[in-house]
């Protein structure tokens, strides 16, 4: 089966490429979505650049999407992209959804009218077992932003570890936010991961609010 993966550079969706790679199918392309505004319904904001050198190490092509983010646009931008983009005819889309309704409702008339089928392979996985695995198979997972009660600029840059997973685990308990963010509560970069041939290096600098903040990466490159 030839898929695309729908991928912001965050663990979920480079766990769904992984997924896909795992099944034994070619993945075709990484598609990012672009978000130009200072928010979006659907997409992440931060660092998503990363993808690009995510499909390099996967030796894949990488194709971004440009979009304003607005609520009603921004899923119609991504179907026109995929229509109209070199990746050639695929049979599917894979994304790295976990329990967003919103997300996945609108991904599958997407996938629908495009006529290709849709996957979220962690659709309600649960939290800790989900977080345990990426710690178990070897991503490299870095937190990018914060925006939770209970989690300061000291998360910024932090690697997801079993030390730092049960530090993070006992700051959800007590502040109630997903232990793996799918509220929005904080966001992730992965650096590497089983299926990568080369792992990447970044350099960030941090921007702190008293609230929330973020790693804004200043540098990106692949291991040579």
């Amino acid at each position: 089966m030839r898929v695309a993966v729908l991928a912001s550079g965050g663990k979920d969706s480079t766990y769904a490429s992984w997924w896909a790679h795992m099944k034994g199918w070619s993945v075709e392309a990484l598609i990012t979505v672009k978000i130009l505004g200072d928010d979006s319904m659907m997409f992440q904001l931060q660092n998503t650049e990363v993808a690009e050198y995510q499909a390099e190490s996967m030796g894949t092509k990488w194709v971004q999407v440009i979009s304003s983010g607005i609520e009603n646009d921004e899923i119609d931008e991504l179907e026109s992209a995929i229509r109209n983009s070199e990746i050639g005819g695929i049979d599917a889309l894979v994304v790295g959804a976990l329990r967003s309704d919103y997300q996945k409702t609108r991904i599958e008339r997407m996938c629908e009218k495009l006529g290709i089928i849709s996957f979220c392979p962690m659709w309600h996985h649960d939290p800790k077992l989900h977080m345990n695995s990426l710690i178990e198979h070897g991503f490299d997972v870095r937190i990018i932003s914060v925006s939770s009660e209970g989690l300061d600029e000291s998360w910024l840059g932090e690697k997801i570890t079993k030390e730092s997973l049960e530090r993070l685990t006992v700051l959800s308990e007590k502040y109630r936010f997903n232990l793996d963010g799918e509220g929005g509560e904080f966001e992730t970069i992965t650096l590497n991961a089983p299926h990568f041939r080369k792992p990447i290096h970044c350099e960030g600098e941090i921007s702190w609010n008293g609230v929330r903040g973020t790693w804004n990466l200043t540098k990106i490159l692949l291991s040579p």
